[in-house]
């Protein structure tokens, strides 16, 4: 089909064209971001922390004043809910995946560096802890019965108790030793004294987001008794079907072994709970750029309907001549198609432009990455099908009309 026809009649229509175009680019732009911004929360959602969320459940207790007895008490209230049924590990730590936790440090690979290389988060485990988890050991080993320490021990004044070893994540190991060597290295954290990496597991997400996506799994483990007034935190592994009974019962439990101390309900959950707590404004943000991409969609397929009648209406006379002369339905159809994706054309082209400059304006104001490529052709193909369809009614009811009524009503 000759287009020139076309780019002419657009040219006498100026500032209607124009309005079709600006409204076709932010379209683009804004759903071409959205699109992607969905894509990145999905992605967020999607991830997992490293343990077997299903069958664990989180109960968390304070005291009520100071206790010179919490050691003795964690190591009871362990071994009662390692024996009650269904528990398959039970774990004192100080915080949790998904708990908002804040026990960060930096990590130097010199003692006197003055910059640190990263931070970190430390989970302060027994030997219970990769068990109840289910974290996998991917390199090194575990850590020995000989290498715990009491968290008293550690913290007591003018100590000179040492971390003998330390776990860390394979993320966390990639970041530290890029040559994949880290078994038997020595980074420095807590203390004057390296602390050595004994084995290295496959993921263990922090407790919050802080570092944003790349540090997400900055992790790692100290061989540190956590007594239940450090961090308040057991974490209890059961089959996934009794989650809840084990859940009460630990509760149960745990208020008749220490009288004076409060189990905190709105943090006592499942481990899918807590994740479905801690990604609730991710689901909501989805669900709200969802709508805003429909909404969107809508507005300008309306628009295009709207302009696409208002110029059959303008151009009934037009239609009717060329259908006297022999144009057919269809190629008076494929006229106002062939407009329609000019129009959407151009407005896409402007689009993409705007879409990049509103991506880099995210990227500088919320850390967001760069918009990948992919998304471009997704939002095009989109407004393309969206013009199309818009405009087939309209420009079919134009080329139903008889000559003789078109040149008529004219």
């Amino acid at each position: 089909m000759n287009i020139r026809p076309i780019l002419s009649t657009l040219l006498r229509h100026k500032m209607a064209a124009a309005l079709i175009v600006l409204e076709i680019a932010l379209s683009c732009a804004i759903i071409c971001n959205a699109l992607f911004l969905i894509s990145n929360r999905i992605d967020r959602i999607k991830q997992g922390s490293g343990a077997v969320e299903n069958e664990i459940v989180h109960v968390q207790i304070t005291g009520i004043g100071t206790d010179d007895n919490a050691e003795a008490l964690t190591r009871s209230d362990l071994a009662i809910l390692q024996g009650l049924p269904g528990v398959k590990a039970a774990t004192s730590t100080n915080q949790v995946p998904y708990g908002n936790g804040s026990w960060n440090t930096s990590i130097k690979m010199v003692k006197d560096q003055k910059q640190p290389t990263m931070s970190a988060t430390v989970y302060m485990t027994d030997d219970s802890f990769m068990d109840t988890m289910g974290l996998k050991l991917v390199s090194g080993r575990r850590f020995n019965t000989d290498e715990f320490i009491e968290w008293s021990v550690l913290n007591a004044p003018g100590s000179k108790a040492q971390i003998p070893a330390v776990i860390i994540t394979h993320s966390m190991a990639d970041k530290l030793f890029p040559a994949g060597d880290a078994l038997g290295k020595t980074f420095y954290s807590w203390g004057d004294n390296p602390l050595r990496v004994v084995g290295v597991v496959e993921h263990l997400a922090r407790p919050n987001e802080q570092g944003g996506p790349a540090q997400r799994e900055y992790s790692m483990m100290f061989p540190i008794r956590a007594p239940y007034t450090l961090g308040a935190t057991y974490l209890i592994r059961s089959e996934e079907s009794r989650r809840d009974e084990v859940m009460k019962s630990a509760v149960d439990a745990l208020r008749k072994n220490g009288p004076n101390r409060i189990v905190i309900e709105e943090n006592t959950k499942t481990m899918e709970a807590m994740r479905a707590d801690y990604y609730r404004q991710d689901r909501a943000m989805a669900w709200l750029l969802s709508t805003v991409i429909i909404a969107l969609l809508v507005v300008t397929a309306l628009g295009i309907v709207g302009l696409a009648s208002f110029w059959v209406q303008q151009r009934t006379k037009q239609i009717g001549i060329r259908r006297a002369l022999g144009a057919t339905r269809g190629q008076i159809l494929r006229y106002f198609q062939t407009e329609n994706f000019l129009l959407a054309t151009i407005g896409i082209a402007l689009g993409m432009l705007l879409a990049y400059a509103i991506n880099q304006l995210l990227m500088a104001k919320y850390e967001l990455p760069r918009l990948p490529l992919a998304y471009l052709p997704v939002g095009a193909i989109a407004l393309w099908l969206l013009g199309q369809f818009a405009v087939f009614w309209p420009a079919r009811r134009g080329a139903a009309v008889p000559p003789a009524v078109a040149t008529r009503s004219a």
